[in-house]
């Protein structure tokens, strides 16, 4: 299933929200129809919360079945919230703004090459999964320029064939490059996705619509 949405105006929805296979974390003031619309479309439960105070949830939380990563700017209160549903970990980095920076499913993940070792371990401990740095597109904040499922990706337009070929090693799923909201190639802000459906940024052309449908396997 694939609808399109825009949260308060703004198309680029995945900005403010994040999913998995039964969870999504959504930003404390969306509207009762984006949170209605998460919820059948993607078949999950949704949990409005901030993370730092801040409504960017999607760009600051990175999870997978397994486990999430959470900005190291949330608060005590706003860990609980998430924990009560899923195992969570600070991302304690500069880089913190995990859903940027981290393509993760329930197979494996690709982060953002300025990672130390060190929270490339945190990561793999924390996702359940190999984390691989790597850039795509020439861009190291991968979450924003790719979206994932267990069933497929789509990315950035200027992905190699190289990026490709990585992104079904890695993450075991076949990708498609396409643009979003009407030529947007920062193809992670504009879609909120699971194996189950899609929700994507209404600027969204049919052209685009179908190439995101064939990028996560949506038949």
């Amino acid at each position: 299933m694939m609808r399109l949405s825009r949260y308060g105006g703004n198309p680029n929805i995945a900005v403010f929200a994040t999913a998995n296979e039964s969870l999504a974390l959504t930003a404390a003031d969306a509207s009762p129809e984006f949170e209605r619309t998460l919820g059948e479309v993607l078949g999950v439960d949704v949990v409005k919360l901030s993370v730092g105070g801040s409504f960017v949830v999607g760009s600051l939380v990175a999870m997978n079945s397994n486990g999430a990563m959470v900005s190291m700017l949330a608060d005590d209160g706003e860990i609980a919230r998430i924990s009560a549903r899923i195992p969570c970990t600070r991302l304690d980095d500069r880089l913190n703004a995990a859903g940027n920076n981290i393509l993760v499913n329930d197979h494996g993940a690709i982060v953002n090459p300025d990672y130390s070792k060190r929270i490339l371990d945190q990561i793999q401990d924390v996702l359940g999964v190999e984390a691989v740095p790597s850039l795509i597109g020439g861009i190291n904040t991968v979450g924003s320029v790719c979206r994932v499922t267990n069933k497929g990706c789509i990315c950035h337009m200027d992905a190699s064939d190289e990026e490709i070929a990585l992104i079904k090693d890695v993450l075991k799923v076949d990708a498609v490059r396409t643009t979003v909201n009407h030529g947007v190639r920062a193809v992670g802000a504009g879609v909120i996705a699971n194996s189950k459906g899609a929700v994507i940024g209404d600027e969204t052309t049919p052209i685009e619509m179908g190439k995101v449908e064939d990028g996560l396997a949506l038949y």
